[in-house]
């Protein structure tokens, strides 16, 4: 599995990512979805780069002007509700792009252990097509596996492309155990999991952050 780093060479995402880590910023909690929305945009960027063009020319006021575009535009699949502001980002870069809403989430027993959950997927036909998984924090890797998996099973996908804001050292492994032919995109790595899984230093609840505490 390809793992991508975006933070491996300074850009503006550094500045992006350092907010939403930002205890103080994330009071703001319109500007803490306005920064994942920055980073899916930077995401789809740097994805659109591995993609497949065709010429074409267009015509100008002046003549024409030859170009390459995007044969097909990806399909963007979303786990609610911690994705839906890098999902916005990615879809105002890929504007044509067909999207896939997946609802899944850990339940955590008395005893401290959690499952996961997925209750709800409302998809496109997957056949032969670049699919882009959006999950912002990539603890465990359960929750990414079990859903990738899924529609793994279901579809016969011609790459799997998954981003996240954050992953673990731990998640990654994760998913390069099951999805070996996955493309990994993440901001930046963190090495440790408190005992409920979540990243340290990471940035905390995503979902709770951007749309607040769950009951």
């Amino acid at each position: 599995m390809m793992v991508n780093v975006l933070t491996k060479q300074n850009s503006v995402a550094n500045h992006f990512l350092a907010e939403l880590r930002n205890v103080e910023v994330q009071q703001d909690r319109m500007r803490f979805r306005r920064n994942m929305e920055r980073l899916g945009e930077i995401f789809a960027y740097e994805i659109s780069k591995t993609l497949t063009y065709e010429p074409l020319e267009v015509e100008t006021p002046l003549g024409i002007a030859e170009t390459e575009l995007i044969t097909e535009q990806p399909v963007l699949a979303v786990v609610l509700r911690a994705g839906i502001p890098m999902h916005q980002g990615m879809l105002n870069v890929f504007d044509q792009a067909e999207c896939a809403f997946i609802g899944a989430y850990r339940k955590t027993k008395k005893s401290g252990v959690f499952e996961i959950r997925k209750e709800y997927v409302s998809t496109v036909n997957l056949d032969g097509r670049t699919v882009i998984l959006i999950d912002p924090m990539l603890a465990t890797g359960r929750t990414v596996v079990l859903t990738c998996k899924e529609l793994l099973d279901d579809f016969q996908i011609k790459h799997l492309h998954i981003v996240s804001a954050i992953a673990s050292e731990e998640g990654i492994a994760h998913v390069r155990a099951f999805l070996p032919q996955a493309t990994l995109w993440t901001g930046a790595i963190d090495s440790e999991l408190t005992s409920k899984a979540f990243i340290v230093p990471g940035l905390g609840d995503a979902g709770d952050l951007a749309y607040g505490t769950k009951d």
